[in-house]
């Protein structure tokens, strides 16, 4: 193993692998788990239409990064672009803000495959938020582990995982539908999917969490690198079109079969609210298992990420030299995927000093809702400038590279200011204050690099 030694394992992986990553990395699963009560609390019935248009925000912004990708597929992505085209500074943010998110994720991902895994093999602990940490660390250690063998080998773990989730999904869908759709807890009307239905308040207060959902397909452009020609970008475009529908499809199930207290009731573990309503016990843990193999799957596409943006900085002399060496034998960046294990298990037991599991997941979600607009903005808005010249010759070019691209950023900047304004001081504090510690460390390590010659 040489430390001069730059070269990802070119070619590993297709189409479709990079869209099997791309699913695997929204966690489809774990996000209808999670986040449907908050939504349907935010909007009621108006939850599919959320998810909808948000999709079409989020398409606008999976054209910008496929449109860089054809460029210069790089493993760091949204930061190499974004420096490229306008100034390193504003690539860092764009990376630091990325890395940041992917760190504070690690602890509402861990969390919900920890108390998962509980409630299938110790249920009197799936409350206890030290046997949750510790479930947690677990899971990201073995995770940490498949991501250093290589890309193959996370791949070919995310499609046994994903099929078995698809299969869990599909046995809930048929069965809810089959039961419920003549005699739907909430009568199903076109008003559902009226854009007009939303006041500007109602949509905003809603969008982060809509957003949410999609949130993870982006792994695929890290993989550029790894990826053979042209197949990232067909992986992300197929990927959001197939979760847009899912997404749309779920909330429906969810509406027909709960009640507005069952919703409530369900907090962060709806997919097992339906199955409870659907299945007797046992059968309902099915849920169980559908909850934390997708969680895994978010956790895998967290670390490969971040690991390959780190990798990217480091090649560039931005973050320590050694964090860029490549292991002789897999070819992957293993001290970059370690140093996301270590702050991942840092952050997992401090949050641990928190209530309750659900205040470490309510915490850690609304924390990186800035980041995640952040860097996706920045990055589209990157894509549009570079091909500003499109937009003056035809419309469908206009529309397909700057206007679209530009929509969805725009839209993820008014997104990013809502969510600020609207979610708590410590949240807020942890999304600013993550981005402000990232400016200190580039503006001192410029001084630094100034002063030694």
């Amino acid at each position: 193993m040489s430390d001069e030694d730059h070269h990802l394992a070119t070619g590993s992986i297709g189409a479709i692998e990079s869209f099997v990553m791309a699913i695997g990395g929204t966690a489809p699963a774990f996000s209808i788990a999670v986040a449907s009560a908050a939504i349907i609390g935010d909007v009621g019935t108006l939850s599919i239409a959320s998810i909808i248009y948000c999709g079409i925000i989020m398409f606008g912004l999976v054209i910008a990064f496929s449109n860089l990708n054809k460029v210069n597929p790089n493993a760091g992505a949204s930061y190499t672009w974004v420096s490229t085209i306008f100034s390193p500074f504003l690539g860092f943010v764009a990376g630091w803000s990325m890395l940041l998110s992917s760190a504070i994720f690690m602890v509402a991902a861990t969390v919900p495959a920890a108390t998962s895994t509980l409630m299938i093999f110790a249920s009197d602990y799936a409350n206890d938020t030290f046997a949750v940490t510790f479930v947690g660390a677990f899971w990201l250690s073995l995770i940490t582990f498949v991501v250093i063998k290589g890309t193959k080998f996370a791949y070919l773990l995310q499609l046994i995982m994903l099929i078995a989730e698809i299969i869990i999904i599909t046995v809930i869908v048929i069965a809810s539908l089959t039961i419920f759709f003549n005699q739907p807890m909430h009568t199903p009307e076109l008003g559902w999917l009226s854009p007009f239905s939303f006041s500007l308040k109602s949509f905003a207060s809603s969008a982060t969490t809509a957003l949410f959902f999609y949130w993870g397909w982006d792994v695929t452009m890290s993989l550029g690198e790894e990826t053979r020609k042209g197949k990232a970008e067909i992986g992300a475009l197929y990927s959001i079109t197939g979760l847009i529908l899912f997404f749309s499809l779920m909330i429906f199930v969810v509406l027909i079969t709960l009640t507005d207290e069952e919703i409530f009731r369900s907090n962060s573990n709806i997919l097992f609210a339906l199955a409870e309503k659907i299945f007797p016990s046992p059968w309902s843990y099915i849920a169980i298992i559908c909850t934390m193999l997708s969680t895994i799957g978010t956790i895998e596409g967290q670390i490969l990420q971040f690991s390959r943006c780190v990798f990217a900085m480091s090649r560039d002399n931005i973050l320590p030299h050694y964090l860029s060496v490549i292991h002789s034998k897999w070819q992957t960046p293993w001290a970059a995927t370690l140093v996301m294990w270590a702050l991942g298990i840092i952050f997992l037991f401090c949050s641990s000093f928190l209530p309750s599991v659900n205040a470490i997941l309510k915490a850690s979600i609304s924390a990186i809702g800035l980041q995640i607009c952040l860097y996706m903005s920045m990055t589209a808005i990157a894509s549009a400038w570079h091909y500003r010249h499109k937009i003056y010759k035809n419309m469908s070019s206009a529309v397909y590279y700057v206007l679209w691209p530009l929509f969805g950023a725009l839209s993820m900047i008014a997104i990013g200011v809502v969510s600020l304004l609207s979610t708590d001081l410590n949240a807020t504090l942890l999304g600013l204050g993550g981005i402000a510690i990232g400016v200190m460390i580039y503006v001192v390590r410029n001084r630094l690099s100034l002063s030694s010659s």
